[in-house]
């Protein structure tokens, strides 16, 4: 686990560099170095002190010695120049195992500022090496700043759906593990560590006997296009035990030398995107694409030995798309492969750097599919908006206990071969989840029931017209109504409001455009309000039997609000239009009245204690600006 003072040293070591190096690509590789260059000093220093000798630092290398860096009588501008030229000769330095070289290849410091240097070195000086899972743990934390998307269109999968994947498809000691587009090697360490896991006593892999680690170590195997990310890998694998990880820089598409090489697990989240002009691919590939997404699925079928498991994150569109290439594909799992699971995911997975609809595909080498297990996961542990930040009630843990039982509840269920044949090999969640619902309906407890919204709620379109005495409104993700005032001087609604809708208490509205947000409200806070004509006002119908307050939170529920973005017309995913109609055929759970009584008590509570506390923080503003206006 990563302790707090080696995440404080890492942090600092990016604040210190954040000036001269604002790239937190940039950032990592230069950390990358220095811990590296650090950690030889110190096994050369390890081995002097066992009595052996220095075996990195020697024949004309000693003079880049850490120590020297550091020395007091050396100047700002001496250590820029013996650290530059020390890193970028790194690579003549035959005394260093290969690993180490391909680290430092092409290296360079692409600043010359001493000072920075010099606060920096200090603050790299205070990690030592001593092979440990804790400088493992460090350098995935340094690695989970790359959120950002590279050049060649990988994105960083999160740790916790990496980890969600490895625990699906359980790789065992005894297998060759590959990832196509390793990226930083998120997926092989979580292999190594879930194997680990599995053999243990008291800590991870204490079953294992020290040539069974070597082994596996030995299967675990990467390939990356790009040689920044190689170079990463390396490290992380040589952090996490490996002394010589089998990380190679190819390019899987376009080059075929390994094209031999088979492995009975592949985890991977290959590239989505596909450069102008397409992929080039070399001629050993069973379809015709030049999409990267369609090729690195064909791939890794071909890639698996007979029996061998797959876990990959591909786009959606694999699903639905009724291109030539795309179609091939889904024939190749359906009738090539047992295609054991589709889960998918919901487009926040990797904000804040896209938003991009993706699932993950389980599947065997051989033999055909009978089944598909479909599962939606609608809260992954963390918000769905830009900040990510932890949330209560991860359907993950959840799905992984009805994955084990290929268990069927409200967001996971089979589906056979005959209905995937009868939908002409379509494999997309939603168009099976209908019948689902209509399946489970049978199933619930006595007083539950499924319902369309329309069958619950009913459009209000009143206007405004001239009539200016109600307040504006607008609609927050977290907040429901609020008036809509101007925040840092930014107007956010029209002068004109004529056209705007009125909204009396009791009664909702949702945002058309900004269905991902969960722009939905329910208005307690205000006799009436007037709201933009963006909003589809609506209220409860007298005979529908349902408690306001519980179908606010069923509608702001994440398995409600996947099926609301699902609704959705447009190209771009913040920005679909889900018309009223497309609103209506949503399906909800509803309970019986007593189940309702207890969630609205809930919320009334809830909107109590927040009533209360902005009250306290408008007493301590007003305080706060009573003591200023008297000093």
């Amino acid at each position: 686990m990563l302790d707090t003072d080696t995440k404080r040293r890492i942090d600092s070591c990016r604040d210190i560099l954040v000036g001269k190096v604002p790239d937190p690509k940039s950032q990592v590789e230069q950390i990358t170095i220095a811990l590296i260059y650090k950690f030889m000093d110190d096994m050369d220093a390890q081995s002097e002190e066992f009595g052996g000798k220095r075996s990195f630092f020697v024949n004309g290398f000693e003079k880049y010695g850490w120590s020297k860096l550091l020395a007091p009588n050396m100047g700002g501008q001496d250590t820029l120049n013996l650290y530059s030229e020390a890193i970028s000769k790194m690579t003549e330095n035959t005394h260093l195992p290969a690993l180490f070289r391909d680290i430092f290849k092409n290296a360079y410091l692409p600043y010359r500022d001493p000072e920075t240097l010099k606060a920096f070195l200090k603050e790299i000086d205070g990690f030592s090496y001593d092979h440990s899972e804790r400088l493992g743990d460090a350098f995935e934390y340094l690695l989970s700043v790359l959120g950002s998307q590279g050049d060649a269109g990988q994105f960083r999968t999160p740790r916790h759906i990496i980890d969600f994947i490895v625990r699906v498809v359980d790789p065992q000691k005894h297998e060759r593990i590959l990832d196509p587009a390793c990226g930083t090697a998120g997926f092989l360490i979580s292999a190594w560590k879930h194997i680990l896991a599995q053999n243990q006593q008291h800590k991870p892999g204490d079953k294992l006997t020290p040539d069974e680690r070597n082994k596996i170590a030995a299967n675990i195997h990467g390939y990356d296009i790009s040689p920044d990310m190689v170079r990463l890998s390396l490290v992380n694998l040589y952090l996490h035990e490996f002394a010589n990880p089998s990380i190679h820089e190819y390019d899987t598409l376009s080059r075929d030398e390994r094209w031999n090489e088979h492995a009975n697990v592949i985890l991977a989240n290959p590239p989505f995107m596909t450069p102008k002009g397409g992929i080039k691919p070399h001629k050993k590939f069973s379809i015709t694409s030049r999409r990267a997404e369609l090729l690195f699925v064909d791939y890794i079928i071909e890639h698996l030995t007979p029996g061998g498991r797959a876990g990959i994150v591909i786009p959606s569109g694999i699903l639905t798309d009724r291109s030539q290439g795309a179609q091939a594909i889904r024939s190749k799992l359906i009738y090539g492969c047992d295609l054991q699971a589709i889960i998918s995911f919901p487009p926040s997975t990797f904000r804040p750097y896209a938003d991009v609809e993706t699932c993950v595909l389980i599947f065997k080498k051989g033999g055909h599919t009978t089944k598909v297990w479909m599962a939606e996961v609608s809260n992954d542990g963390y918000s769905q908006d830009d900040r990510r930040a932890p949330i209560d009630g991860s359907d993950l843990p959840v799905l992984l206990k009805e994955w084990e039982k290929k268990g069927e509840s409200f967001n996971c269920f089979n589906v056979s071969l005959e209905e995937i044949k009868k939908n002409k090999n379509g494999l997309s969640i939603g168009s099976y989840k209908k019948n689902h619902l209509l399946s489970i309906a049978d199933k619930l407890p006595d007083g539950w029931s499924i319902k369309k919204l329309g069958s619950i709620v009913s459009e209000v379109s009143k206007r405004a017209g001239g009539d200016h005495k109600h307040t504006v409104f607008s609609v927050t993700k977290h907040n429901g109504f609020v008036p809509a005032g101007d925040y840092f001087n930014k107007r956010i609604h029209s002068d004109d409001t004529s056209d705007y809708k009125v909204v009396k208490r009791g009664q909702f509205a949702y945002s058309t455009i900004h269905i991902d947000e969960g722009a939905v409200g329910y208005l307690d806070n205000a006799d009436s309000a007037i709201i933009s004509p963006m909003y589809k006002v609506f209220e409860i119908k007298e005979e529908a039997g349902v408690i306001p307050e519980f179908l606010y939170q069923a509608i702001k529920s994440d398995s409600v609000l996947s099926r609301f973005r699902d609704s959705g017309n447009g190209s771009i995913k913040r920005r679909k239009s889900v018309s009223f109609s497309a609103f209506e055929n949503i399906d909800i759970i509803v309970p019986p009245l007593n189940e309702q009584k207890k969630i609205a008590s809930m919320y009334l509570s809830i909107r109590k204690l927040e009533k209360s506390i902005a009250e306290e923080k408008n007493n301590l503003s007003n305080a706060v600006s009573a003591v200023f206006s008297h000093s």
